[in-house]
């Protein structure tokens, strides 16, 4: 009965283990397929949401914030100049004196004596005049504003940078949605001219003239996905993870509106009063010409206030264990007289260097005339093109439906159809690029005026569907 019984539990057993084993296996492979589902939106995109993790993640940006906060320290230091400097200083010297002097009998005798001394000092300075460190103060808040006026600019830089790669991305995912629809078509016509050979109602120069394209469009794809995987980088080189999937545009969504106000000079003056270049430019300029004063200041004098306590003493054998202690308060004039020319040199080096920003602001303030009268006819004359093309692509489509009905009737050939698809998709193509440099246009005239730049961002993200996400890849 023994064996039996034991037979028998295995025989129960077994069942259960297998259950069990099953069991196991299908909750290891729901979790792993609940990851593989929520991965992909753990890292979809927006351009906002690249913005953001581009302001935390870009290394120019840390570079940036770095260099500014360098540049804060300026004051600090500057100040220090004015404040009281206090130091100490302790010495303890072992003394070896020969001393030579007639004794009572005339003759020269030398005595020798080794000593200890000591001594401990603390001073107390207080700069009362100084008008090269007042200066030097000054000249320190104009660096400072330059320094925050330059991360400033890097900011907006960012925006246009971020946005750039966006849309260079989307625009490459289009233009292979296209291709591979083109591809398709292509595909279609090739099959249906050999079928036209075939039946007698075709030619073989069809044949040729639709595989040709089949072929060039074969080659535009592996371009168009190289070029899609080459922008996707791009995107996550600016945000430092991998970028799965972007939020596509939504033409519908998309207000077409021109520069408010519509006026050039306005947003050329307000550039100018507002751009982060020009203000760094402009705080450059302040510190040259507190440079040039500070320089000028060399030739002044001083005027120091000075508190000493002093404490010395010697082990001697004229004067054993003696100590000496000695209080000083006063004041110190440094009057400078002759120093080799060095502060004409410096005078006329800082002229120069003023003379320099001065020009640099000129040359940036029309050079910064020039952008924004680019992009301010980028935003007013992009509505414009952006329209003419969507009625381009209105057109093309009605054309490429006559061409294939004609075809169907004889009065057009396999040709005629192949040339008004490509058209049709040139015009799609040309159409999604001239959104994207409408929408960037925009951005970038707000980031020359200095407009706030996650405002710039969320007017623009609006345009994008939400929850509509572009994939890393077209299937094919």
């Amino acid at each position: 009965m023994g064996p039996q019984i034991n037979t028998l539990k295995r025989a129960c057993l077994i069942p259960l283990l297998a259950l069990l084993v099953m069991s196991l296996q299908v909750g290891a492979i729901a979790q792993t397929t609940s990851a593989v589902v929520l991965a992909p939106n753990a890292a979809s995109f927006d351009l906002k949401t690249l913005y953001e993790a581009a302001l935390e993640q870009d290394a120019s940006i840390r570079a940036s914030r770095a260099t500014a906060d360098s540049g804060r320290e300026k004051i600090p230091q500057a100040r220090a100049g004015l404040l009281p400097q206090i130091s100490a200083a302790a010495t303890r010297n072992h003394n070896n004196l020969d001393s030579t002097a007639p004794n009572i009998l005339g003759n020269l005798s030398t005595v020798n004596d080794k000593y200890f001394s000591d001594s401990k000092t603390v001073q107390l300075r207080q700069p009362l005049m100084n008008m090269q460190r007042w200066l030097q103060f000054e000249q320190a808040k104009s660096l400072v504003a330059e320094a925050e006026a330059t991360l400033d600019r890097d900011l907006q830089n960012l925006v246009v940078r971020v946005a750039g790669a966006y849309f260079e991305n989307l625009l490459a995912d289009e233009q292979l949605e296209l291709v591979l629809a083109q591809k398709k078509t292509y595909a279609t016509m090739v099959d249906a001219a050999k079928k036209g050979l075939a039946a007698g109602s075709g030619t073989r120069t069809d044949i040729d003239d639709a595989q040709s394209r089949l072929d060039m469009a074969l080659a535009q794809e592996l371009e168009a996905r190289q070029n899609q995987d080459l922008t996707r980088r791009q995107l996550e080189l600016l945000v430092n993870q991998p970028v799965n999937k972007v939020a596509k545009l939504n033409v519908s969504a998309l207000k077409l509106l021109g520069p408010e106000p519509a006026n050039l000079e306005a947003w050329t003056l307000k550039a100018e009063q507002n751009s982060p270049e020009m203000k760094a430019m402009q705080a450059r300029l302040d510190a040259a010409r507190r440079e040039v004063s500070k320089s000028q200041a060399g030739h002044l004098p001083t005027l120091d206030a000075v508190a000493q306590w002093s404490n010395s003493g010697n082990e001697n054998i004229t004067r054993i264990n003696s100590r000496y202690e000695n209080k000083t308060l006063g004041v110190q004039l440094n009057i400078p007289i002759f120093s080799g020319g060095y502060v004409n040199s410096t005078i006329r080096q800082a002229v120069a260097e003023q003379t320099r920003a001065e020009e640099s602001l000129e040359a940036m303030r029309r050079d910064l005339g020039v952008r924004v009268h680019k992009e301010y006819r980028g935003v007013s004359e992009g509505v414009l093109r952006v329209r003419a093309l969507e009625q381009a692509v209105r057109s093309a489509e009605q054309m490429m439906q006559s061409t294939q009905m004609s075809l169907k009737a004889g009065a057009r050939t396999q040709l005629d159809v192949l040339n008004a698809q490509q058209q049709y998709t040139l015009a799609l193509r040309d159409l999604a690029q001239a959104r994207f440099v409408y929408l960037l246009s925009k951005l970038k005239l707000a980031s020359l005026a200095g407009e706030d730049a996650l405002a710039s961002v969320e007017g623009i993200n609006e345009f994008f569907k939400p929850g509509n996400f572009a994939t890393s890849g077209v299937q094919k």
